[in-house]
C-alpha cells in the first residue's frame, strides 16, 4: 500500500507541476485538520453535540429548517454554536499550500466547496473564486422568507446557555420583516434557502471553466476529503473532469476510490496529503 501511495504521490506531483489551471474541490474533510469536526456517521456528530444524542436526533435530522420554526432556541443554538466555532477556527497550513499554488498557475483556480465554515476566504482565497455550493453561515436571511434579500452575520452574536443546548434572547431577526433569521445554508428537506448568492458563484465558476477549456489549458483537480455520505463534491470533480478532460487527485483517507485508472487516488488526510502531492513544488 505504501509503495502503491508513493507512485501515487508521484503521479499528482507531475500532473500539477504539468497543468495550467488548479481546480480545488473540498468536502468536510478540509476542515478536520484545523480542528474542526466532519460529523462522519452519527457517533462523530453526537460527540460533538452530546444534547443531540439525549435528544436522538442525527445531522440530518437538527440541520433542518424545521427546527427554526418549532424550536427557534434549539435550533439557533446549534448553529450559533457552529458560527462561533468556525469563526474561531484557523485555517490549516494546507490552505495556504493550496491558494499559492493556485496563484502560480497562468490559469489561476477555482474553489468548490460544500462547507459552509469561511475557511477559504479566511485563508485569503479570492472570494470571487469559491463556490460555496451549500451556502454559508456568515450570511443569514429571513425564516419565511419574506424576501430575496441576504445579508452578513458580522457582528451577530449568539449567547447559548450550554446546560440546556438553547440560545438565549435575542434571536437573529430579519432586517425587512422583524421575523426570525436564520443562517444561508441548504439544509436537509430545505426549500426556503434563498440560493441567488450560490448561483452567482457557479456563474463565475462556469465562466472560468469554459475560459480554461477554451484556452487548452490542463486542469489538475484536487479534491479533499469529500465522502459518500452527501456526494455532492464527489459528483462534481467528476463531471469536471469529464467536461474538460483534467485529471482527478483525489485526498481521502477512507474513500479514496477513484473512477478511472487516469485519475489518482491518496488514502491521506486532507493536510498530509496536500503537503505530499505539493512537496518541491510549492
Amino acid at each position: 500500500m505504501l509503495d502503491k501511495t508513493s507512485e501515487e504521490i508521484n503521479r499528482a506531483k507531475e500532473v500539477i507541476k504539468k497543468a495550467d489551471a488548479i481546480l480545488i474541490t473540498a468536502g468536510a474533510g478540509m476542515g478536520v485538520d484545523s480542528g474542526l469536526p466532519d460529523f462522519r456517521g452519527t457517533e462523530g456528530f453526537w460527540r460533538a453535540y452530546p444534547i443531540a444524542k439525549k435528544l436522538g436526533l442525527r445531522f440530518e435530522e437538527l440541520a433542518n429548517p424545521r427546527w427554526f420554526r418549532e424550536n427557534p432556541r434549539l435550533a439557533w443554538a446549534f448553529y450559533g454554536h457552529r458560527l462561533h466555532l468556525y469563526r474561531n477556527t484557523q485555517p490549516h497550513e494546507g490552505f495556504n499550500i493550496l491558494r499559492r499554488l493556485g496563484e502560480s498557475k497562468k490559469g489561476g483556480y477555482f474553489v468548490f466547496t460544500s462547507n459552509v465554515d469561511g475557511q477559504f476566504q479566511k485563508a485569503g482565497f479570492d472570494e470571487k473564486k469559491i463556490v460555496e455550493i451549500h451556502g454559508s453561515i456568515h450570511h443569514l436571511q429571513c425564516v419565511q422568507p419574506c424576501c430575496d434579500q441576504i445579508w452578513s452575520a458580522d457582528g451577530v452574536e449568539i449567547d447559548i446557555d450550554m446546560e440546556s443546548f438553547e440560545a438565549k434572547d435575542p434571536l437573529p431577526s430579519c432586517p425587512y420583516c422583524g421575523g426570525l433569521a436564520r443562517p444561508n445554508i441548504l439544509m436537509f428537506g430545505d426549500w426556503e434557502w434563498i440560493p441567488h448568492r450560490t448561483s452567482g458563484q457557479e456563474f463565475r465558476l462556469d465562466r472560468w471553466l469554459f475560459d480554461v477549456d477554451d484556452k487548452g489549458y490542463e486542469v489538475a483537480i484536487i479534491e479533499i476529503g469529500a465522502g459518500k455520505a452527501v456526494p455532492t463534491v464527489r459528483m462534481f470533480s467528476e463531471r469536471v473532469k469529464e467536461r474538460i478532460f483534467g485529471t482527478l487527485i483525489r485526498i481521502n483517507p477512507r474513500d479514496y476510490d477513484i473512477p478511472s485508472g487516469r485519475d489518482i487516488s491518496i488514502p491521506l488526510g486532507g493536510l498530509e496529503g496536500i503537503k505530499a502531492i505539493t512537496e518541491g513544488i510549492i
